[in-house]
């Protein structure tokens, strides 16, 4: 990516200051920022000690042997007894952990006390079992309880899990089983979604045939369905019952692995990211409580990430439970039974933060202003927004539509490798920007810069960089060191480099573009998709878009877009011409007449795996007329079926 990639990156003037009120009570004030800045390593030291350590650290950080980090050197803790434990005998036990609502709408509510007993019950369920410290326990489940008590009893005996998403397929956890080497499974006769039960055991059973390592798999009943049963087959209740309900947590290093996380998407050989436990926790618990504006006592979270995401590890289960939070978590999709469910369940709970997805918020744009209207969302205080950068649009309609116009957005830039937020706005400091993630959070560096390795001037697009070692940073690639090197280390010297591309504007305020590998040269232009997809929707007609770039015999690559309209654009057929003329002027009209897309396709979806993310990969062989590629881990292989159809209209040669 070049200095003049983005240099008119769409101008974005609206500004929402925190309000007098929020400001004055928010839990993060201004200060943090110089702290960090005064003192970045007796900063961390700071936020460490908000955990529960059986024995104090000697060192925070080590940095001898880069890119191989240890942070908090000599201290041991428990992970399970800090996100448990410790708020029991703090005399919180009757407060709920867990509001849990189920698709068909069975509801189940864990208190701290409760989950103390499930957790501690299952931890000796596991050992019962021959799991011991550092050995590898699989997760494969829906978004039930069970989920989050199997990781903290994993957590709780110092058995690093691997979670894999329940939509993967078998071949998919095959190789996340044998790569991590895992000697116990945890799944489900399967879960609900979209109205019906969906089964998972299968795909465990096909996935540990003739894996001798496997010596145990426990099975949470949750549909009833039937289920092959063999001699390694073990009902997670009968389990649990037989276990008794005490368990001492014992402490282990800081650098004691918590888990792996294998990186959707990758192919060959999976990459598995390995995270430990005292710098992780630290920073999950950090940024949750200070991003969200988390008020344990009386406030209702709910973050809408799959567990098998790592969203789902570190703001549903460590970041939320280390800081004692309520949360609801959510085993169904969106528009099941209704349109309605993510505000009814808000309503229902009184949620006071909710983090979703712009994939979601973009759903619910197309969806309509009137469904969320039926619902009372007064309860709301802090919106959040992750997993790709949000468009402006989206952004102001959250606010308007699901905020009322008041609450803070808090648009948080992160990835797997790095364990936690990394930039987000403060909700009650940051002015913030619709569509920006703005600045690095106190305690972390980061860094645009260019071809050459040079900071950008504010204004230019480059590289995004984490300048200095994190506590929740990745220690690696699970049983790959030149890999871990070669991957996040090798292209900038001494600096991790996240395979982003971002932005910094005239205050010098940080907009991700995306990947770097999703920008397009067209005649000798470097074009982000993420800016030509945020102008796009900023058409009142647009709910969604996805741009590629094709191959083309003039311009090197051509814009070629897929858009969703919004429910309420009135389009028929007949208009399609028009329409699309519309757009293509619109896209020329604010970014510049290089950016106009060569076609324009109306559809009705966009391919999207389970977790949300556009296959941009999917769209581009359409736009090339190629075959189109693996489609087995779209949430609808269908959906490519209906946009080939479309091909035909749309395009233009102006």
């Amino acid at each position: 990516m070049s200095n003049e990639t983005l240099s008119n990156l769409l101008h974005e003037e609206r500004r929402f200051p925190p309000s007098e009120e929020f400001a004055a009570h928010a839990v993060a004030k201004a200060d943090l920022y110089e702290q960090a800045q005064a003192d970045r390593l007796g900063f961390w030291d700071e936020q460490a000690r908000a955990l529960s350590w059986a024995q104090p650290w000697t060192q925070t950080l080590d940095w001898t042997n880069p890119p191989f980090a240890k942070w908090f050197v000599g201290g041991t803790l428990n992970v399970a007894y800090n996100c448990v434990d410790r708020h029991v005998e703090a005399g919180n036990g009757d407060r709920v952990a867990i509001h849990f609502e189920g698709e068909p709408g069975d509801t189940r509510t864990l208190t701290y006390a409760e989950l103390q007993r499930e957790v501690s019950k299952a931890a000796n369920a596991l050992t019962a079992l021959g799991v011991q410290a550092g050995d590898r326990v699989a997760i494969y489940l829906p978004m039930i309880p069970e989920a989050i008590v199997s990781m903290l009893a994993c957590a709780r005996i110092g058995a690093p899990h691997s979670v894999v998403f329940g939509g993967f397929s078998s071949s998919a956890l095959r190789s996340r089983i044998e790569d991590a080497d895992a000697r116990v499974v945890i799944t489900a006769d399967g879960g609900y979604r979209r109205g019906a039960p969906a089964a998972l055991k299968p795909a465990v059973d096909e996935a540990v045939d003739g894996l001798d390592a496997v010596r145990s798999v426990l099975v949470v009943r949750r549909t009833g369905q039937d289920v092959a049963w063999t001699d390694r087959d073990v009902w997670w209740h009968e389990a649990l019952e037989a276990a008794d309900d005490v368990h001492e947590a014992q402490p282990f290093d800081a650098e004691h692995p918590l888990f792996i996380l294998y990186t959707s998407g990758t192919t060959g050989k999976p990459k598995g990211i390995l995270h430990t436990s005292g710098g992780y926790l630290t920073q999950a618990a950090y940024t949750h409580r200070n991003v969200f504006d988390l008020r344990p006592e009386r406030d209702v979270y709910w973050c809408t990430a799959d567990i098998g995401w790592v969203t789902g590890h570190s703001y549903i289960v460590y970041g939320p439970l280390a800081n004692g939070a309520t949360q609801v978590i959510y085993e169904g999709t969106p528009d099941t039974p209704h349109r309605g469910r993510f505000w009814e369940i808000v309503q229902k709970y009184g949620v006071t933060q909710l983090y979703t997805a712009p994939t979601a918020i973009r759903t619910f744009m197309k969806w309509g202003d009137d469904i969320p209207a039926e619902f009372d969302l007064s309860s709301l205080r802090v919106l959040g927004s992750v997993g790709e950068p949000i468009n402006p649009e989206a952004w102001v309609w959250y606010r308007r539509v699901i905020g009322g116009d008041r609450t803070p957005v808090v648009d948080t830039w992160w990835q797997t490798e790095t364990g936690a937020m990394m930039i987000s706005p403060l909700p009650g400091v940051t002015a913030a920007k619709p569509g920006s993630a703005q600045v690095a959070l106190p305690g972390i560096g980061i860094d645009v810069l260019d071809d050459e390795g040079h900071p950008v001037p504010n204004g230019s697009g480059g590289y995004l960089v984490l300048t200095e070692p994190w506590p929740s940073m990745l220690r690696g690639i699970w049983g790959d060191d030149e890999r871990y090197k070669e991957t996040y280390w090798s292209r900038f010297k001494g600096m991790y480099f996240a395979g982003d591309g971002a932005k910094k504007d005239e205050d010098g305020d940080i907009w991700l573009l995306g990947r770097v590998d999703d920008v397009m040269n067209v005649s000798g232009h470097r074009l982000s998709t993420t800016e030509i997809e945020s102008a796009l929707v900023s058409h009142p007609k647009v709910a969604e878009a996805a741009v590629v770039g094709a191959t083309d015999e003039t311009t090197g690559q051509a814009v070629c877009a897929f858009v969703i309209l919004r429910g309420d654009a009135g389009y028929d057929e007949s208009q399609a011409d028009a329409v699309i003329k519309e757009l293509r002027d619109h896209v020329a009209h604010e970014i510049g007449p290089i950016a106009k897309p060569r076609q324009v396709m109306v559809v009705a979806e966009l391919p999207k795996t389970r977790s949300g993310k556009i296959m941009r990969r999917l769209l581009r062989d359409v736009a090339e007329n190629r075959q189109v590629g693996d489609v087995t881990t779209l949430a609808d292989s269908t959906v490519m079926d209906l946009i080939k159809q479309g091909l035909s209209t749309g395009k233009s040669e102006d």
